[in-house]
């Protein structure tokens, strides 16, 4: 049979894999997620992941000496492929940051240890804290914690922010993988106008402004 032989099956056609578009949270979204969370620590966590466009992995790796308040920037070691980058660090979650530090007093060199303080919290911990302020919310988009990543990507070029910066933050090393958050981004669709709304504007200057009849 085929599939016994290597030099047959390397050249068969891998079956194409089916392209979706990332889940995006409204900025209303992550705030409620934000807002249904008690725990100062968790809290942190969130607004860091956010505020910042981090994976779940690289928050649970970070370090305390990771922050840098002098420059306001989130030093990001061996991300995906290895690499190491420099995050965005808002004042607002320097403040909520600083919060954190002052009443949980983390012991060890990790910024969000685990009850082990020589071990970093785990991420399906981290998973299980989102889903729960989800469900808490209720929202039912398929949301995981690497949807406010999507998200910061997506309300950063809403903002209008470059999105060659955008890539730099996101340690994206193609641009192709930033240009797909232009497909969900509300600020590029809402300056394009369907053709079909230009065809009735169209008709309506050749009636001399008479609005369309509506269809009966």
């Amino acid at each position: 049979p085929t599939l016994t032989r290597p030099e047959e099956v390397e050249n068969l056609p891998k079956p194409k894999q089916p392209s979706q578009l990332p889940v995006v949270l409204s900025r209303e979204e992550v705030l409620a997620i934000f807002e249904a969370i008690g725990y100062i620590k968790h809290k942190a966590m969130i607004a860091t992941t956010y505020g910042a466009g981090l994976r779940i992995s690289e928050v649970c790796s970070l370090r305390k000496t990771d922050i840098d308040s002098q420059r306001m920037r989130i030093y990001v070691q061996l991300g995906k492929g290895k690499k190491d980058r420099f995050a965005l660090l808002s004042p607002m979650v320097l403040e909520l940051l600083r919060e954190y530090y002052r009443k949980v007093r983390p012991k060890g060199d990790w910024l969000f240890p685990g009850q082990n303080p020589q071990k970093h919290l785990t991420t399906n911990c981290i998973h299980r804290i989102f889903k729960t302020a989800v469900k808490k919310v209720g929202i039912h988009k398929r949301a995981s914690m690497h949807s406010l990543r999507h998200s910061f990507a997506t309300h950063l070029l809403e903002n209008g922010t470059d999105i060659r910066f955008v890539q730099a933050l996101l340690g994206h090393a193609s641009i192709r993988s930033t240009v797909r958050y232009l497909h969900v981004s509300n600020a590029y669709l809402s300056h394009i106008e369907s053709p079909f709304d230009a065809l009735q504007k169209g008709k309506e200057e050749e009636q001399g402004g008479e609005p369309c009849k509506q269809v009966k």
